[in-house]
């Protein structure tokens, strides 16, 4: 057999990020009174992969039953980290760029729920953390069809969560 020295993987240094450091921004979701029992946590890393690592854990996700819903809860940054009033102040999806939905910068995976939790960590490259300071964590009602314009269909914010330095 030959012997070798095996490189890590980019994987290896996200879990240690996120095992082994603090977050360098994070967002405390809450839901909206419509949704009281929502909440979790959505950090931030940075990297040494000129990107940065997400990790979110969400509690108190509905059943929702309303046509077109599933297990599966879209989850966007938006442009603004006001959380009041029903969230209306939140604004749109951080779009930087002005690209079509689904690449925003603040397009992110769904999170699927399993009896009301969710657990998602991922790796992404559009922003860095200190683009996304002050904004918002949104999570919509409803899956993200990843085609409809401008923010995939996604229905109704259900909780949200301004984004703050660590």
């Amino acid at each position: 057999m030959q012997n070798y020295q095996q490189q890590p993987s980019p994987s290896q240094s996200f879990i240690h990020q996120i095992t082994g450091n603090h977050p360098q921004a994070l967002a405390w979701v809450r839901g909206g009174s419509a949704y009281p029992g929502i909440s979790g946590l959505v950090k931030f890393y940075d990297t040494p992969y000129a990107g940065i690592v997400v990790e979110a854990e969400v509690f108190g996700l509905p059943n929702i039953t309303e046509p077109g819903s599933s297990d599966f809860y879209a989850m966007h940054i938006h442009e603004y980290g006001d959380c009041t009033d029903h969230f209306a102040h939140a604004g749109g999806h951080y779009n930087p760029k002005n690209a079509l939905h689904p690449q925003h910068a603040g397009d992110l995976p769904p999170l699927l729920s399993s009896q009301g939790y969710a657990w998602s960590a991922f790796y992404d490259k559009r922003f860095q953390v200190d683009d996304i300071i002050g904004r918002s964590v949104i999570i919509h009602a409803n899956r993200d069809d990843f085609t409809s314009q401008p923010s995939g269909d996604s229905g109704q914010m259900i909780a949200c969560g301004a984004i703050y330095p660590e």
